[in-house]
């Protein structure tokens, strides 16, 4: 049997990872903004400025840490393998919360956006907003279950999208709305806003950083982790900041703190971008205003969707690598073969992400609340990880780290990176003013946690192990054996026969149907459209014969003709098509004594096929004269 594995490959390059690393982090400005800014009122640059510093130094940690050791669950592998399984299990719950966090915010502000865009004023509305923020969890979980992510194949062009969209706010706010006297306008330090104000602010900031573990979650997926990674995260970072903080004078430019307030933080709340294309008004032609408010509330709209389906892809990888370690039930570290990723895991993060939305919908402040959840579990893990990235600068000085971060010092006989000391402190610092100010923080935080700890007894308990015993992922993640849906190829003679008896063997067993696909070859010198005559004829005998036998045995055979130039590309076509799990090929013995082991065919079915291969190979004797007509 030839597999071919479904599993995480190094595919992921530089500019892959920057697209990633800069659409996740600066999507978080069209939720963030406006929260930040009710508190931070006039500061609200300068607050912005501040944690895209500290979230700038805490990447360093991540890059080493991630280099270092390139696999999936970001700051809970790192953790895990500087101090204990607990340890890093209460690292990546405490992320957990911050991925469905991000889902629901995104999900909640996303009808805002198309409301603006549209002139579609009850999407906009409770209960329409919240109504439509849960269908669009469902249908990205759905879409999710069945189909691969491949979020970095078009996450370019995200990033790209993202980045005119911001950039040109930035430039046309500079050109029309900026003024310095409306920046200072009401500020004055410790009254408005208050110090209470700018600590409430501190913590919720954290919000306008989201990514940074998504982008680590893919260390197992990118070519050079130790190079590219570093790269993309403080190009990406780095970027994010200058236009955030650019965007946040041009917003406090158009909605300046007035008596305690902006209108940033209370009518554009969840629409804070639309809010500086409507202050346009009156500097630039109306026509000009409604086009650009179509643009930037539909183009924020795509950026919060992909923001949904990325934070459900990390949570998937961040479950995947928690199932493999013990840390959760084994289901949640298994991958399915279609979607690389645990239906369950799929399945947990829309139902608690959605729980989450209806249960804090009935408090009176519920924006600022998520937002304080999520400083919680982001602080925790970013504490977490830092140290983590110095305890392995003792405990494992030998470990090889392709990128290390800078600036060390010697303690102990051992170098220990400055960034990693002083990023420690500062998220430490912001983490207690986060508890102290907000009660989301102080509340719900240590529950979401103990409720962690509860899970986690439990499957160690049924594994019968140990609370803080090791536990390593087995050397070969094989994906489950269930096929829903098999393909095979038609191929006349004894050779076709048993592929169909293979296949409808299997699908008996599992409860699958199977899809018999007959491909007439079309020569290059004749029309692809063109009747077979006899060809036709053989193909409906054939495709009857295999729906025959399926019926026999109690298997569903749907039958499907295709004309190709080359039958192998058909195949894989139809596969990726029909959404098979399982190809079953045919390969007569005549190739064994060629220079190649199998048929042009089945090779390149072998390398393109979306699913699992299996190649039934035939003794000397058996159909000798079978040509490539089929396989």
């Amino acid at each position: 049997m030839a597999r071919k594995i479904a599993g995480l490959q190094r595919v992921l390059d530089a500019p892959a990872l920057f697209s990633v690393a800069y659409g996740e982090i600066a999507s978080s400005i069209y939720v963030a903004l406006g929260i930040i800014a009710l508190h931070a009122l006039g500061l609200t640059p300068e607050v912005l400025a501040l944690v895209g510093a500290l979230f700038l130094v805490v990447s360093l940690s991540y890059a080493e840490g991630t280099a270092a050791i390139p696999e999936t669950g970001g700051a809970a592998t790192f953790v895990r393998r500087a101090f204990n399984d607990l340890a890093g299990f209460l690292t990546g719950w405490a992320l957990f919360l911050d991925y469905l966090i991000v889902i629901a915010l995104s999900a909640l502000f996303l009808p805002h956006y198309v409301a603006g865009a549209l002139q579609i004023e009850a999407l906009g509305r409770d209960p329409w907003d919240l109504v439509t923020a849960v269908a669009v969890i469902v249908v990205v979980a759905a879409f999710r279950l069945v189909r691969r992510s491949a979020f970095y194949r078009y996450g370019i062009v995200v990033a790209v999208l993202d980045l005119i969209t911001q950039v040109g706010l930035v430039a046309l706010g500079f050109a029309f709305l900026f003024s310095g006297d409306a920046l200072t306008q009401g500020v004055s330090i410790g009254t408005q806003p208050s110090w209470h104000q700018i600590a409430f602010a501190l913590p919720l900031a954290m919000l306008a950083y989201t990514g940074l573990e998504t982008v680590a979650n893919l260390a197992e997926e990118t070519r050079a982790p130790g190079r590219d990674l570093p790269r993309s995260l403080f190009s990406g970072i780095g970027l994010v900041v200058v236009i955030y903080v650019a965007i946040a004078l041009v917003a406090l430019s158009a909605f300046p703190a007035k008596n305690g307030t902006t209108e940033l933080g209370t009518t554009w709340l969840k629409s804070p971008l639309l809010g500086i294309v409507d202050a346009l008004h009156g500097h630039v032609p109306s026509e000009f205003v409604d086009a650009l408010r179509v643009y930037v509330g539909l183009t924020g709209a795509v950026i919060l969707l992909v923001a949904i389906t990325t934070s459900i892809s990390g949570f998937t990888r961040l479950a995947h690598s928690l199932g493999e370690h013990g840390q959760l039930p084994r289901a949640f570290g298994r991958l399915n073969r279609r979607t690389l990723v645990s239906p369950e895991a799929i399945v947990a993060a829309a139902l608690i992400s959605i729980a989450i939305l209806l249960g804090t919908s009935l408090l009176t402040d519920e924006i600022a609340f998520l937002a304080s959840l999520f400083s919680f579990g982001v602080l925790a893990a970013f504490t977490a990880a830092q140290l983590a990235v110095i305890k392995l600068r003792f405990s494992e000085p030998e470990l090889d780290r392709p990128y290390r971060a800078p600036f060390p010092v010697r303690l102990r006989g051992v170098d220990v990176p400055v960034p990693a000391i002083v990023g420690t402190v500062g998220t430490l610092a912001v983490f207690v003013i986060a508890l102290i100010t907000h009660a989301g923080a102080r509340y719900g935080g240590p529950a979401w946690l103990v409720a962690g700890a509860v899970v986690y007894g439990l499957v160690r308990r049924g594994r019968g192990e140990g609370l803080l015993e090791r536990i390593e992922a087995p050397s070969e993640n094989l994906p489950e054996t269930h096929f829903s849906s098999i393909l095979v190829p038609m191929k006349l003679g004894l050779i076709g026969e048993e592929m169909v008896a293979t296949a409808v063997k299997l699908a008996q067993e599992r409860g699958a149907k199977i899809e018999a696909l007959y491909v007439i070859r079309v020569p290059l010198d004749r029309p692809l459209e063109e009747e077979g005559g006899d060809e036709d004829e053989r193909a409906a005998a054939s495709l009857a014969e295999a729906q025959l036998l399926g019926a026999d045995h109690g298997v569903e055979v749907a039958g499907e003709t295709v004309r190709a130039r080359s039958i192998g590309e058909a195949i894989v076509k139809e596969a990726e098509r029909s959404g098979a799990d399982l190809i079953v090929l045919g390969s007569a013995p005549r190739w064994r004594r060629q220079s190649r082991f199998f048929s042009p065919t089945v090779e390149y079915v072998l390398r393109k096929a979306p699913c699992e291969v299996l190649v039934v190979a035939f003794p000397e004797g058996v159909m000798e004269e079978d040509g490539e007509g089929s396989q």
